[in-house]
């Protein structure tokens, strides 16, 4: 690219030089051949005045003053008189090489000068060969800008291709590099808002790969318990087609938490709360985790108020409680008491263990993504408190020993109306 622009610069360059040089020789040329001309036939003029004065005052011409006012000069003065006279002052220039001019007056005098051609065309190729080095000046000067210009040019390109590079493969940091030429500082916001966009996109495939290891594990895990309760009890028709039917709610309730993980990866999710029985969902879960906390020598209750309704969605609200279930039977102890209680503003959902709690250095940011206590991966109550605000509700820890974790849902209105909400209370 950087030699196409010099090579177009040049020969702009060199097409300017030639449609304004050659013109300006030509007239140069002219102009000075003009102006020896004009010179001559003043001289010539001036000489026949000078002869009529000297023979007014009948004075004779001197020749050799003559010769020292008008050096370089071939003059011929004839008079008309009697007997004629002539005078002849300086050496004849070669056949051919001569420019003359004449003058005469009504008193018979009769003036020609001449001078040596070759002077003047010296002089002409003197100030030609001034308007050639002017034009190489020219030429030079021009290819000296391109040069500059190729430079700030194509440097700036180069750099933006290398950002392209970069880019591509998979380097999405914004270079906030800008070259000072509108056009292709525009291409350099392009690609920066470009790299802010990619990085939003990476950063959005990588916590949907978390988010989607951490959401899974726990319906997988339910599922796996239902399994191993069919094989174990395989000789139990009962038994299998209640461990069964679970196992099936259980694979629905994974393809939920699948629907939900792509649409929060999309950005699409909006959770549309509705009136959801709190009862149903407890008692869905508890059903579900009750052989597993059985099998560590554990308990689950559920106490409180029954028959409540709040506005949530039945998958995020489920998958909440789910997450605060699977804490506590990981890092909790004892009985867990899920416990229901309706207020002025709030329906409130409490999960509480006998374990030894939350540490006081790790209370403050239990909700923070990454921050665990007891050696898990920190992703569980951040998506938890995520959801449960989707729902337009609130998760908090409300007692750190023994731990116990809140959910705050809003009631169903008396007059049975909904509403659509989309975020925190």
């Amino acid at each position: 690219m950087r030699r196409r622009l010099l090579t177009s610069t040049l020969v702009v360059a060199v097409i300017a030089v030639l449609l304004l040089g050659v013109p300006l020789g030509i007239v140069v040329s002219r102009l000075i051949v003009d102006e020896a001309a004009q010179e001559l036939r003043a001289e010539a003029t001036r000489l026949v005045g000078e002869v009529e004065y000297s023979r007014i005052q009948e004075t004779p011409l001197d020749p050799q003053q003559l010769e020292q006012k008008y050096p370089g000069r071939y003059i011929q003065i004839y008079e008309r008189a009697n007997p004629p006279k002539a005078t002849i002052v300086g050496t004849a220039s070669p056949p051919g090489h001569q420019m003359a001019e004449d003058a005469q007056s009504e008193n018979g005098i009769y003036v020609r000068v001449s001078r040596d051609r070759d002077q003047v065309e010296q002089d002409v190729r003197a100030r030609l060969l001034l308007i050639v080095a002017l034009a190489v000046a020219a030429l030079a000067v021009a290819v000296g800008l391109a040069i500059v210009q190729s430079r700030r040019l194509t440097l700036p390109l180069l750099d933006l291709a290398k950002i392209a590079e970069r880019l591509g493969s998979g380097d999405a940091r914004p270079s906030r590099h800008r070259y000072g030429i509108p056009e292709l500082d525009q291409v350099a916001e392009v690609l920066d808002r470009s790299a802010t966009r990619i990085s939003d996109l990476l950063t959005r495939e990588r916590e949907f790969a978390t988010d989607a290891s951490h959401q899974l594990r726990t319906p997988l895990t339910g599922l796996t318990m239902r399994l191993e309760e069919i094989v174990a009890a395989s000789d139990q028709p009962t038994v299998v087609r209640e461990e069964g039917e679970a196992a099936i709610v259980q694979a629905e309730r994974l393809t939920a938490v699948i629907d939900e993980l792509l649409a929060a990866a999309r950005r699409q999710r909006h959770a549309q709360a509705e009136p959801v029985s709190i009862d149903e969902v407890l008692i869905q879960q508890i059903t579900e985790w009750e052989p597993v906390f059985r099998g560590c020598d554990r308990t689950l209750l559920l106490e409180g108020t029954r028959g409540l309704k709040a506005l949530a969605t039945t998958g995020g609200f489920g998958q909440v409680i789910a997450t605060l279930l699977e804490n506590s039977l990981r890092h909790g102890g004892g009985t867990v008491i899920v416990t229901t209680t309706q207020g002025d503003s709030y329906i409130v959902i409490e999960v509480a263990d006998e374990g030894p709690g939350i540490a006081d250095d790790i209370a403050p940011k239990v909700f923070e993504r990454n921050v665990s206590g007891g050696g898990g991966t920190g992703l569980g109550l951040t998506l938890a408190r995520a959801l449960a605000a989707a729902d337009g509700g609130r998760l908090e820890l409300v007692r750190r020993r023994p731990a116990t974790f809140a959910i705050f849902l809003r009631p169903v209105e008396e007059n049975n109306r909904t509403r659509v909400v989309s975020g925190p209370a």
